[in-house]
């Protein structure tokens, strides 16, 4: 912070005691002096109101600016500006199921196009499912009557599940799909990392494959789609040339973890790409020179940390960790902002799962362990919302929601993957 930061704020607080002075709350503004000990005593003065107002006006006409130059509702959090902001969405608990979908082992992983159209599953017996989801959705408001009369070319034309991928020989842990091409990467306990073409109905092998050295934990496309980041039960991460295959590593083996990487994501104006790991730390890295440039130790307690996620504009990181917690990180201070309570209240977290935004970011969405449930915040200010029981007989390993609809899916050791949609009428 700058000599001229740690002036303002001075002024900023001076004028906070001679508010409080003024409008007649001397308990607080005497407590403040104790902890701040301004020096020359702060009068009595209305001038912090005086400031607010122009400084309301001034925001007044941005923002009637903003809406004359037609910005899209729904840009995502920002907490630079925002302070209090209505919800353009609906919460968790207005979410139905809509189609399940099984798998022969645990489902593990999940992956949604960032079309909001299409989601893959992958799962414990090795196998990937791709599903459609206004196949599901239609699905979902076909009576059954009418379903039992569909002849069976009618019943595959129609059929959520349009391609089931078979090529690895062990669980399926990571997916992540092309941001151009019609290209999915998974990432397996076999050890490699796969590509298929699942637009081509005949396929169900990988046109080309990665083989790692142990077995392979995360993985996130570049926006560009040009590079794989990779995270194996290792500490040490990996940049792919997707086209080339070739391999770069930090070239300070100070950067990397201490302990193996269990999540990786690309920020969405592709600067920076954020990895969390066993060893309790969130790392921040250089998107251009592989440079990690900022370190939250300890982000969860000294717990391992679960997932990491950067909201749409790329201020901020949102991470989960074994402690049950939820956190949202503000990049530009380095700091924890907003700490989401409430999960794992009945019993400690063990396994590994997933926090997410919804598509607008006005919530925060987390499955509780022991009860099987949904847990959800209003992003901003942590305020808890209905939990929705998701209806899995299992531990949830993993929830991700549309990028572009009220839509996700959640993946379960009771081999099912669940489809939720919002309800079209409220309760």
């Amino acid at each position: 912070m700058g000599d001229l930061e740690i002036k303002r704020r001075e002024q900023l607080y001076r004028l906070i005691i001679s508010q409080l002075f003024y409008d007649g709350y001397k308990e607080p503004a005497f407590k403040l002096c104790e902890i701040f000990k301004p020096h020359p005593t702060c009068p009595p003065s209305d001038r912090l109101l005086q400031i607010t107002k122009v400084a309301f006006q001034l925001e007044d006409e941005k923002n009637e600016k903003k809406q004359a130059d037609t910005v899209a509702p729904g840009s995502g959090i920002d907490l630079e500006f925002e302070t209090e902001v209505q919800s353009i969405s609906a919460e968790a608990a207005l979410y139905e199921t809509c189609y399940v979908t099984a798998h022969k082992g645990a489902c593990r992983t999940a992956a949604f196009h960032h079309s909001g159209q299409i989601i893959a599953t992958g799962s414990e017996d090795a196998s990937i499912k791709i599903l459609d989801v206004e196949r599901m959705l239609a699905k979902s408001a076909t009576p059954a009557e009418m379903i039992a009369m569909e002849t069976p070319q009618q019943q595959m034309e129609n059929h959520p599940v349009i391609r089931t991928l078979y090529d690895h020989n062990d669980e399926v842990s990571c997916l992540d799909f092309h941001p151009f091409h019609q290209i999915l990467a998974s990432g397996s306990k076999d050890y490699s990392i796969k590509f298929f073409e699942y637009s081509k109905p005949s396929v169900k092998k990988a046109y080309k494959s990665i083989q790692e050295v142990s077995p392979v934990r995360c993985i996130s496309f570049h926006p560009s789609g040009e590079y794989l980041l990779v995270g194996v039960n290792h500490p040490t991460l990996r940049l792919y040339d997707v086209n080339t295959f070739q391999c770069y590593v930090a070239n300070n083996p100070s950067f990397q973890h201490t302990a193996p990487v269990t999540d990786i994501s690309w920020s969405p104006n592709a600067n920076m790409f954020v990895t969390c790991s066993k060893d309790g730390d969130i790392k921040l890295w250089d998107g251009v020179s592989q440079k990690c440039f900022n370190t939250f130790k300890n982000a969860h307690d000294s717990r391992e940390v679960t997932s990491v996620l950067f909201s749409r504009n790329s201020k901020y990181v949102l991470s989960s960790g074994k402690d049950s917690l939820v956190k949202l990180w503000e990049l530009s201070t380095n700091r924890c902002l907003i700490v989401y309570t409430g999960a794992g209240a009945t019993g400690r977290m063990e396994h590994r799962t997933r926090a997410t935004f919804n598509h607008t970011e006005d919530y925060v969405l987390f499955p509780d362990e022991k009860t099987t449930s949904l847990c959800c915040w209003d992003s901003r200010n942590a305020e808890r919302q209905r939990l929705l029981a998701l209806g899995h007989n299992g531990v949830v390993r993993s929830i991700v929601h549309s990028p572009t609809g009220p839509a996700f899916i959640s993946c379960s050791e009771d081999c099912r993957a669940r489809f939720w949609y919002r309800k079209a009428t409220t309760d």
